[in-house]
């Protein structure tokens, strides 16, 4: 049941599965595995926590990044990989001293009591207890913007307001994802990866899926010759088993699914992406739209809605400022691009571009009139780049556009607090930060920021 694993369109979109794309390597069953008893085993010290949902210890003055620890715990752990000089990547094998945190795993598949190899992945903070879990979270983003953006800010990782997301416990973090992939062997068994492999884990429950899609996960059921078995729950009708056979399908076959937010529908492909956390689109339309500064937004400028997908964000705009806000949304899949289109007929003022935001900007710089330039230096722009962040080329065009504010919708920490780090060498600073616990029992979480130019 593993989490964002988001395959890239080119150089612009993050998806989550279930996503058509490329053939993964060869799966195993998870019985077959091998042992890597040739491994050194050490006793560590947890200490902290490091991004990637690891914990940071040390071994004989070596950084040791351990799985399935919590800090303040002694473990019992395998070293696995000793590839790199400056640190070592290891599995705990057992907990010799527990912390107050831990608790039974959401998930039997994944808990500790399993070897590393026949431990289900994409539930790797699932020993933890949920409270903990969004204070550690916290302090990951705290240390990346400190490090890497030169901001000290103390942000709590808020949980999804439960009215959101229906069926799902607040306390254990559960029943959240309305899409799985599950995995499929050469003899058609399924399961999720283990972690940090390619070996599938045969598994008895999901219980981080919806209530409706564990239901129907066929989970003891065999799929010879099947690629991957999607399991996909819209918030407009029902859920779904999708077995994929081959490769992505064409366009033209390619079926569509409908999502809600509020009381408005969006219409997508069913392997397009959209957040898998059932009150995640909600939870960001409305953190964009209290998040933009009123008296900075001004809704004839040329504001723009970057990596937007099938419009979610650009809507959420355009419900806030009214039907006549004028709003561009750029975003390089062309299928996402056409249903945005159709998503945001309301606004007269909206349109949807399909282009690498990279290059979209590149052609604004480049051409833009003195009129057009000062509509974008007046313009509001929001952006929810892929996981590995907008990066130094997109910064440093906004950056020549210099629109009044910018808001940032980050799935990762790290890529976020190294593009707030080069906006604010360019004359942008950190006005409003909120994190959300939109992946419950991962490391993963979301974040969105305000940044407005420096007068």
């Amino acid at each position: 049941m593993a989490e964002p694993r988001r395959p890239r369109r080119p150089a612009d979109r993050r998806r989550s599965a279930p996503r058509g794309q490329s053939r993964p390597a060869p799966a195993q069953h998870a019985q077959h595995a091998p042992l890597a008893v040739d491994l050194p085993v050490v006793e560590l010290e947890v200490e902290r926590v490091a991004h990637g949902g690891v914990f940071v210890a040390h071994h004989e003055g070596r950084v040791v990044f351990v799985a399935d620890a919590i800090p303040g715990e002694r473990v019992t752990a395998r070293i696995t990989d000793v590839q790199h000089d400056r640190f070592w990547r290891a599995e705990t094998l057992e907990v010799l001293r527990a912390s107050p945190d831990r608790r039974p795993h959401v998930w039997p598949e994944a808990s500790v009591d399993r070897v590393p190899e026949q431990r289900a992945g994409g539930a790797e903070f699932g020993h933890i207890r949920t409270e903990r879990q969004r204070e550690l979270k916290a302090e990951v983003l705290r240390d990346a913007l400190a490090r890497m953006g030169g901001v000290e800010r103390d942000t709590p990782v808020q949980a999804v307001d439960p009215a959101l997301a229906p069926g799902a416990s607040l306390d254990l973090g559960t029943g959240w994802r309305t899409r799985v992939r599950l995995h499929v062997t050469d003899d058609g068994t399924v399961g999720p990866y283990a972690a940090r492999s390619h070996t599938v884990v045969p598994v008895a429950s999901v219980p981080l899926a919806v209530p409706e899609l564990a239901r129907i996960a066929p989970l003891a059921e065999r799929f010879p010759g099947a690629r991957a078995v999607d399991l996909v729950a819209p918030s407009v009708g029902d859920p779904q088993v999708v077995v994929v056979q081959g490769e992505r399908m064409s366009r033209a076959a390619r079926p569509t699914i409908r999502e809600r937010v509020g009381d408005r529908v969006f219409r997508l492909d069913r392997d397009g992406f959209w957040q898998v956390h059932r009150g995640a689109a909600a939870t960001l339309t409305r953190a964009v739209q209290e998040l933009v500064d009123d008296e900075l937004f001004d809704p004839r400028a040329a504001n723009l809605d970057l990596y937007g997908g099938v419009g979610l964000l650009a809507a959420a705009i355009g419900d806030r400022y009214g039907d006549t806000v004028r709003i561009t949304t750029v975003e390089a899949d062309v299928r996402a691009t056409e249903h945005a289109g159709a998503n945001l007929a309301d606004w007269v003022g909206a349109r949807a571009v399909t282009a690498r935001v990279d290059r979209f900007l590149d052609d604004l710089v480049a051409g833009a009139t003195a009129g057009e330039r000062a509509r974008l230096r007046d313009a509001t722009v929001v952006l929810d780049p892929p996981r590995s962040g907008a990066g130094r080329h997109v910064v440093d065009r906004l950056a020549e556009l210099r629109p009044r504010q910018l808001v940032y919708v980050a799935c990762d920490p790290v890529a976020l607090a190294r593009d707030v780090g080069l906006l604010r060498s360019r004359g942008y600073d950190v006005a409003d930060l909120r994190a959300f616990d939109l992946f419950p029992n991962t490391h993963h979480f979301e974040a969105v920021a305000r940044l407005t130019a420096i007068v």
